[in-house]
């Protein structure tokens, strides 16, 4: 199958409100514009350095997010341009985007990533942190930023039932902040293995990269 045509057999088993990001990282121009042809526009990448080069390199209407971790040095980068960052992690982080976003003169809408998996190595806040950060006075006075919604990402399991409780979890905070009078709209959580699960879950955004582009490179 073309990655044109696994876009497509995604998209059509894809519940209308759920939006899918190509997850782009290590993958070349070329099978970005294989992907595009087909009609996706939005793509996520890890890095962002590749991230930048791409943006440059690539059509311009192209509505790129950054989902890997990101440090406070690098958010000048793609300030610019990038239409979404997930895994924001600290006020700290916050504060940076904000500050850069005013620079370039825009509002950086932005998802609080939450761990919910076991894994020691995921980043992101426990769901008391998040909760707190998005009830604190400093979050108000951050004008060039909007937080939008949650991230999370789940144990890298089999079991079906750890993974579906840990998505469960995050959407059960989502749900809990939508109705204490936060405008949340996006619900990011789901990878190529697990996305199903996810969007039973209540995932608005799914990030697919394998299953569109085949295996990781890791060579580059």
């Amino acid at each position: 199958m073309t990655i044109k045509t696994k876009i497509s057999a995604i998209k059509a088993e894809l519940p209308k409100e759920v939006t899918l990001v190509a997850v782009s990282k290590t993958k070349s121009n070329e099978a970005i514009l294989e992907a595009y042809n087909g009609g996706q526009r939005i793509f996520g990448e890890n890095k962002v350095q590749e991230l930048v080069e791409k943006y440059e390199a690539l059509p311009k209407d192209i509505e790129w997010h950054l989902i890997g971790h990101l440090q406070t040095n690098k958010v000048k980068y793609i300030a610019p341009f990038v239409s979404l960052i997930h895994a924001v992690d600290s006020l700290k982080l916050l504060k940076e985007i904000n500050k850069q976003a005013l620079k370039n003169d825009r509002v950086i809408d932005c998802l609080l990533q939450v761990k919910i998996a076991e894994e020691d190595s995921k980043f992101g806040l426990s769901k008391n942190e998040a909760e707190e950060l998005i009830n604190s006075e400093e979050l108000k006075q951050l004008n060039n930023i909007k937080v939008v919604g949650l991230m999370g990402m789940a144990t890298n399991s089999s079991d079906n039932t750890q993974v579906e409780s840990e998505f469960k979890s995050l959407n059960q905070l989502y749900q809990k902040l939508q109705t204490s009078g936060f405008k949340l709209q996006t619900l990011s959580m789901g990878m190529s293995g697990d996305y199903k699960i996810a969007i039973k879950q209540g995932a608005n955004m799914i990030r697919v990269g394998s299953t569109i582009f085949g295996g990781r490179n890791y060579n580059l």
